[in-house]
């Protein structure tokens, strides 16, 4: 028997378990990869190679996680044009690589965002009629990032995010009617533009008590970053009844106390017990966490509202953040049944192989603050335990190792239960070649395909293959291949 027959007969019972509908099988590809090696080629390429029926194209960025080419400094995939784009005419800039239909953004200042780099390429122009003939659906793609050539957008201070220190930050704020109207007007583009099968938006951020903790893979931020005080938070906050001088009072505390633990200053009673002092003498600072979480899903919701009463068959759907695998605090924000009623679907990142370096990085950034009596390796057991990770690598070969499989079929698992009932899809997000550091764990084709399967295994209705198609090496894909075969 050899390997392709031995797993379509292990799966076959999970197969004709499932629903009818064919298993979505998604891949995330910018607009580069169509200019570099042509529409037919690539879509021949991800059927031939992962079986891919759905293309989730990046519509709008200002990041490069997954517009662009691959990044510099990282091997160049065994495809598409073998240079960086980071220099030269068609250097990576960012924005819209679709056309800005003028209608759609009259309610708001932000309305000059096109992509240079590819002229008028308009990339669903270019690949809807290609893959409607293949039977393929199309999903727009696009993200909350605004950073790099996106802060020099005409008008953009007009909607950005307050930081506590007064200064403008380089996010956008969903309080602000300037990006909501924004949002509701991309949204609304593409639903009246093009013949889509769904949009994804995904917002990989978070509140300022979150933030000033460092609570997450990514943390770096200054403790007088935390944002939003604009004038549309500190609205919102009166009407709710949330006191905003006090809110303030906290996190300038709290900040002091994030500063000082960096330093090495412990607290008389400890870091822990600090933190939490904090928090009773500032509950505010909670509320204050509460309204930014809310805000997002009020935006989610404000969204997929305009979406199905524009055209109820197209689906609206959320990319959920990778740090729900790391911070407990970000866990328990993103409650799956409160996301589902304007949900479709899910695309939550279980990004296996570079999850190993991102809990490593978590550990270590979270641990001088709010857990800095703990040791790093007890630190990293206690978030296995409460995340329900099992026994995964210790922290000295964490980033070597990465996660395992069994850490995308817990996930997945955890969220099929959470979903069950309710029409929301669910597809984990997997790892393709996913840069790391030098040292750092690389994905391979059994890896890949472990991955993929252990999703199926968990329930998912599919998976989507990620970050972006210009980074990921043709092996792995079959890697994919081999799983959903």
């Amino acid at each position: 028997m050899n390997r392709r027959t031995f797993l379509q007969s292990a799966s076959s019972g999970l197969l004709a378990a499932a629903e009818p509908a064919p298993k979505t099988i998604g891949i995330q590809i910018g607009a580069v990869s169509f200019v570099d090696e042509g529409v037919e080629k690539v879509l021949d390429t991800v059927q031939e190679t992962a079986h891919v029926n759905t293309l989730f194209v990046a519509t709008f960025t200002y990041g490069r996680g997954i517009a662009g080419r691959q990044l510099p400094n990282q091997p160049l995939p065994d495809h598409g044009k073998q240079e960086y784009d980071n220099r030269g005419p068609q250097a990576f800039h960012g924005g819209s690589y679709v056309r800005i239909h003028p209608q759609y953004y009259r309610d708001t200042v932000i309305r000059d965002f096109r992509a240079p780099e590819f002229g008028d390429y308009d990339v669903l122009e270019a690949v809807l009629p290609a893959a409607r003939k293949r039977g393929m659906k199309t999903i727009c793609w696009f993200e909350d990032v605004f950073s790099g050539q996106g802060t020099r957008i005409p008008n953009i201070d007009k909607a950005q995010e307050v930081r506590l220190d007064g200064q403008n930050a380089t996010e956008l704020c969903h309080n602000n009617p300037n990006y909501r109207n924004w949002l509701l007007g991309t949204v609304e583009d593409y639903a009246r533009s093009y013949p889509i099968d769904g949009i994804m938006w995904g917002s990989e951020r978070q509140g300022a008590f979150a933030n000033m903790l460092a609570s997450s893979h990514s943390a770096g931020r200054d403790t007088g970053g935390v944002t939003c005080f604009c004038e549309f938070c500190l609205a919102k906050a009166r009407d709710r009844g949330i006191n905003a001088d006090r809110a303030r009072e906290g996190f300038n505390a709290l900040g002091a106390f994030v500063q000082g633990a960096r330093q090495g200053q412990r607290p008389v009673d400890g870091y822990f017990v600090t933190v939490w002092r904090l928090m009773l003498r500032y509950p505010e600072m909670l509320a204050w966490e509460m309204l930014w979480t809310d805000s997002l899903r009020e935006t989610y919701a404000a969204m997929y509202a305009k979406v199905k009463s524009i055209n109820p068959a197209i689906g609206m759907g959320w990319h959920i953040w990778h740090n729900n695998s790391f911070s407990p605090i970000y866990r328990a924000e993103q409650d799956l049944t409160e996301l589902s009623p304007y949900s479709d679907f899910l695309k939550i990142v279980m990004y296996n192989n570079c999850a190993g370096e991102r809990m490593a990085n978590y550990i270590r950034a979270t641990g001088r603050a709010m857990y800095g009596d703990v040791p790093p390796q007890e630190l990293l057991e206690f978030h296995y335990r409460v995340l329900g990770y099992g026994n995964e690598k210790p922290l000295a070969d964490l980033a070597r190792t990465g996660f395992s499989p069994d850490y995308v079929f817990r996930e997945a698992r955890r969220a099929r239960v959470a979903l069950q009932g309710t029409k929301t899809r669910l597809w984990p997000g997997i790892d393709v070649d996913i840069p790391t550091g030098p040292s750092s764990s690389k994905c391979t084709p059994e890896g890949v395909r472990d991955a993929v399967a252990a999703a199926f295994r968990a329930g998912s209705d599919g998976v989507i293959l990620s970050r972006k198609y210009s980074e990921m090496s043709l092996v792995n894909l079959r890697g994919a291949g081999l799983a959903t075969a």
